[in-house]
């Protein structure tokens, strides 16, 4: 176990250097993995006590795959940062993705057998927005552990399904940022299971860091509300 602390996060998300960090593991990809875990926790419990929910969108089952992949989302999560080297950013943008299209389509329920092509969809589409300089789609794939006609097939079917709406500006950012350090705030500070390794210190800030500015909005993630 390793306590996350929100300085910790907000460290992490707005001043991650590859250079420094190259060996660790973004914080955010630990608290992103126990937010979604929790959040297939509560919709197995839901399914349990109302046998008569369904997901009568049939477009959603896109995400849907033939058997629950054997990688727990923590693994599943830090072999993509592994293998694309994507930012922090990333996985805040693809969180704020996930949640616009659980608004989108409430009927929709993140489950075992939609979550692992879910993330990794999204990532992706989060990759292209915030990168300057991404991997192709097949390589993706190869990360994802799906096919390339797959990949091609969940993005453009993602986009669509999200109407388009991939813009996330300073203050959504910002937002879904504040609402993830409140996560690991809980209780004085969120016992996170690490796979791999237990995050290092954070260095101590260069002189030259600029701390980051909050906004209050109404954007509030509702992914786990």
């Amino acid at each position: 176990m390793a306590l996350i602390s929100p300085r910790k996060l907000r460290y992490d998300l707005y001043s991650y250097s590859y250079e420094e960090d190259s060996n660790n593991t973004p914080l955010v990809i630990s608290v992103l993995a126990s937010l979604i875990e929790r959040t297939l926790a509560r919709n197995e419990r839901i399914a349990k006590n109302c046998r008569v929910i369904s997901q009568k969108l049939s477009k959603t089952r896109v995400f849907d795959s033939d058997e629950a992949p054997d990688l727990t989302i923590q693994s599943y999560l830090e072999r993509i940062f592994r293998y694309t080297r994507a930012g922090p950013s990333v996985y805040v943008v693809a969180y704020v993705y996930i949640d616009r299209f659980c608004q989108f389509y409430p009927e929709f329920r993140i489950g075992p057998r939609n979550v692992h092509r879910l993330l990794i969809t999204t990532i992706m589409v989060a990759s292209k927005f915030v990168e300057d300089m991404n991997y192709r789609n097949s390589y993706f794939a190869r990360v994802g552990g799906i096919t390339r006609e797959e990949m091609n097939k969940l993005e453009f079917e993602f986009i669509f399904m999200m109407k388009f709406k991939l813009h996330v500006n300073v203050s959504v950012y910002e937002s879904y940022c504040c609402h993830l350090e409140r996560e690991v705030s809980i209780g004085g500070g969120y016992q996170i299971e690490r796979t791999l390794r237990c995050a290092q210190e954070i260095k101590a800030t260069n002189n030259h860091t600029q701390e980051p500015r909050y906004i209050n909005n109404d954007h509030i993630a509702r992914l786990l509300l």
